[in-house]
């Protein structure tokens, strides 16, 4: 049992919980104390010795079946609930489809009879399937569903649909098909989560069995790669990030208020003394942005608008005034909803308001709704920030709107999570909207929205 309780732990830090020696420690002590008789109570010690955050429950809660728990279902030997002249309107059926059913014989028997998957065979099925080179639990699913077709149980889910219909022709009562349909699938149930249930131990088995990774820095990541259990950790991040851009800002303020000595200002202005610096001159003062946010709120791009508008928002006060609309098939004036609450709990309500869907992202529609109505926004001292990859769905793209707010505006920015390589591939659109961009920052981490936003507050 120390060996099992080690392994799972070492599953769990391969997960991403944080466990020092000293709690896996108490972990151990804790159970010398309790025991493992009670599964309730050693479950519970467990969770109390080793999660110390809320969102590392789910993970616990996972992992532990996997390593303490048998949870192969009970299957019913069908066969034997049935009265001959069933059993015989059964072998009929299935002679009538024997010319579908000779790779399928073995399965369907077991099917019948109620017999498990053996281990050998569970071991077989999951070296023909790859499961070896796992080593991550996001990839349960795709090997479950290798192992399903490998052991024949998505041909067998359509041959049961068949041999129901025959049967049903062969004269057999609808109270009798129901009833043997209802025992057919609650086996082929069983059969499926007994494969689910040894993908998932066999990945957390070979996750203990590897040394935990060096965890990466939040800020590098690329967004789309962040795990849910990333999110939190992310968005304190943002807040730190807001803080030191703030102060940043606030030097560049404090610098300017005079204005920076300007040395070849200088000597030209005084060229009338002979070179004499009479009257010193300095450099525009540093002025604070208007900002126009356009950002692309489709499935892919959720969780670094989120970070995005939190960023801008915590840096209002670094902000003329900012005007901000999200997107996937048509625009959404969001500016109100940003004005009126704290910038997390106002980016939340967004979220919530506009899930994604089904629908396409269609910029091109968007601009026009911008065209529309908002278009008297953009003046000679704004910067419009587009955030998107300027993928279209093979829409029209407005590329006259776009060149009109570039022309109308100060700067026209866009924020892209896609390298230039991916530009134009598939609907992508993106070279054709960097003719009408001032610049292009490529978006892809916590870092580089960060470098970018402090960029464009630099160069108010």
């Amino acid at each position: 049992m120390q060996k099992r309780m080690i392994d799972f732990i070492r599953a769990l830090r391969a997960a991403g919980v944080r466990i020092s020696l000293a709690e896996s420690q108490d972990a151990m002590f804790g159970v010398d104390e309790t025991g493992v008789r009670n599964a309730d109570t050693f479950k519970s010690t467990m969770k109390a010795t080793l999660v110390k955050n809320q969102r590392d429950q789910p993970i616990f809660d996972t992992f532990f079946p996997l390593f303490f728990k048998n949870n192969r279902p009970p299957l019913q030997n069908i066969l034997e609930q049935m009265a001959e002249d069933e059993q015989a309107l059964l072998r009929d059926a299935m002679e009538s489809l024997m010319g579908d059913l000779d790779a399928l014989r073995e399965l369907l028997g077991r099917l019948l009879q109620g017999r498990e998957f053996s281990d050998e065979e569970l071991q077989q099925l999951g070296d023909a399937s790859g499961l070896p080179q796992g080593d991550e639990m996001y990839m349960r699913s795709w090997f479950e569903r290798r192992m399903n077709r490998q052991a024949g149980i998505s041909q067998l889910e359509r041959l049961l649909d068949d041999m129901l219909e025959e049967l049903a022709a062969l004269g057999m009562t609808e109270e009798a098909l129901a009833e043997l349909e209802e025992m057919l699938r609650e086996n082929l149930q069983g059969l499926s989560e007994q494969i689910s249930q040894h993908v998932g131990a066999t990945l957390a088995e070979q996750m203990a069995e590897r040394e935990p990774r060096e965890r990466p820095d939040l800020l590098d990541v690329p967004l789309q790669r962040l795990s849910s259990g990333d999110i939190e950790d992310v968005r304190d991040e943002v807040r730190r990030l807001a803080a030191r851009l703030r102060t940043r800002a606030a030097l560049r303020q404090k610098r300017a208020k005079s204005g920076q000595f300007d040395p070849r200002k200088t000597i030209r202005k005084n060229m009338r003394y002979g070179g004499v610096p009479m009257e010193a001159q300095f450099r525009v003062r540093h002025k604070k942005p208007s900002l126009v946010l356009i950002c692309d709120l489709s499935t892919s791009m959720r969780y670094a608008v989120e970070f995005l508008l939190t960023l801008v928002y915590e840096l209002s006060d670094q902000v003329r005034r900012t005007h901000s609309f999200i997107f996937i098939h048509d625009l959404v004036d969001v500016s109100t909803t940003l004005a009126e609450l704290p910038p997390r709990e106002a980016v939340a309500r967004i979220m919530a308001e506009n899930p994604p869907g089904y629908y396409s992202t269609d910029l091109g529609n968007s601009l026009g709704s911008f065209h529309k109505e908002h278009m008297h926004l953009i003046d000679s001292r704004s910067t419009v920030i587009f955030f998107g990859d300027g993928r279209n769905n093979y829409n029209d793209p407005r590329l006259d709107i776009t060149q009109e707010m570039q022309r109308k505006g100060r700067r026209l920015i866009w924020f892209c999570p896609e390298p230039r390589r991916q530009w134009g591939s598939g609907d992508s659109d993106m070279w054709e909207y960097n003719m009408y961009a001032d610049r292009v920052f490529l978006v892809n981490s916590l870092r580089q929205l960060a470098d970018a936003v402090d960029r464009i507050l630099a160069d108010g």
